[in-house]
């Protein structure tokens, strides 16, 4: 994978060496709540569905302290470096999209942070791996989750790697166009398979919006594929599928307590998003087979 202009997105905040960060008033979160959380993201869960629901957090403030020097491995600098590089190339991609739909694209910002840190949507872990907080309007990675991924997942590589921050990317343009808000709407007196059912829908359209940016990126001349690349990232696509997660944790697999659908169905969202390259194609609220 290549970037053809090299442009870094400006809306990424380092929080890796402290100083900064969220205060929030009324409910705090506590451990048990953590640990929900960390559960939820090891078997395929939206952490933020656990961590308040974003919207349903209390409000936040801004604090402000000492910054400290970023120290960082010369791995960390290149992933820090291609971070900013895939951010900067969906900001050009969703901005021209939503131009030609008539609308302003509001641009996410992307922390950078090791740990721990604070969100919108409560408390935010490592462990968790990368999240986006519709609270906020905020992707989460810490850096350290690329080292999972090939090692844990098995799924190395730079395509691979922009694929998470690209489906990530793809929750906030949910959240902006209102398809978030009315997926959860969707769920109110749903059982709990139904709702996991609509999870499903939300997670494989992130996916093909993942795919769809790439493919707009390679047709505008932005990015340059090369050999093995399409393959990280269908790799990553399968290793994080719901049925292979539980069958990793518990060797059996439940289909209704899916959230984020199957490592085939992973695999086809994605497939389609990169070979269609159109919003429209990934509607998957209204496909009948998944």
């Amino acid at each position: 994978m290549r970037f053809e202009n090299g442009r870094e997105s400006d809306n990424i905040e380092d929080r890796r060496g402290g100083g900064g960060g969220m205060a929030f008033g009324g409910r705090s979160i506590g451990v048990g709540t953590v640990v929900l959380a960390l559960v939820a993201w090891y078997f395929g869960i939206d952490p933020s569905l656990v961590l308040n629901q974003g919207a349903m957090a209390p409000a936040a403030t801004q604090q402000q302290g000492p910054a400290r020097p970023v120290t960082e491995t010369a791995s960390e600098a290149q992933a820090r470096k291609l971070v900013a590089m895939v951010l900067g190339d969906t900001e050009v991609t969703w901005g021209k999209l939503f131009e030609a739909a008539g609308r302003e694209y509001p641009q996410p910002k992307l922390v950078l942070f090791r740990g721990q840190t604070q969100t919108a949507c409560g408390r935010g872990e490592a462990a968790m791996g990368p999240f986006y907080c519709p609270g906020d309007e905020k992707v989460y990675i810490d850096l350290a989750f690329y080292d999972e991924l090939a090692r844990r997942f098995r799924a190395p590589g730079d395509f691979a790697q922009a694929y998470v921050i690209a489906h990530e990317v793809g929750h906030h343009v949910q959240h902006v166009l209102g398809i978030s808000d009315k997926m959860r709407q969707a769920q109110q007196g749903r059982s709990e398979a139904q709702k996991n059912a609509l999870l499903v829908r939300l997670e494989l359209q992130a996916d093909c919006f993942a795919g769809l940016w790439a493919k707009q990126a390679v047709a505008s001349g932005n990015l340059t594929l090369e050999p093995g690349d399409v393959e990280e990232a269908l790799t990553a696509a399968s290793a994080i599928g719901d049925d292979t997660l539980q069958k990793q944790a518990r060797g059996v697999v439940v289909p209704e307590s899916f959230t984020h659908g199957s490592s085939d169905q992973r695999v086809r969202w994605f497939s389609r998003g990169l070979e269609q390259g159109d919003v429209r194609a990934c509607d998957t609220f209204k496909a009948r087979e998944l």
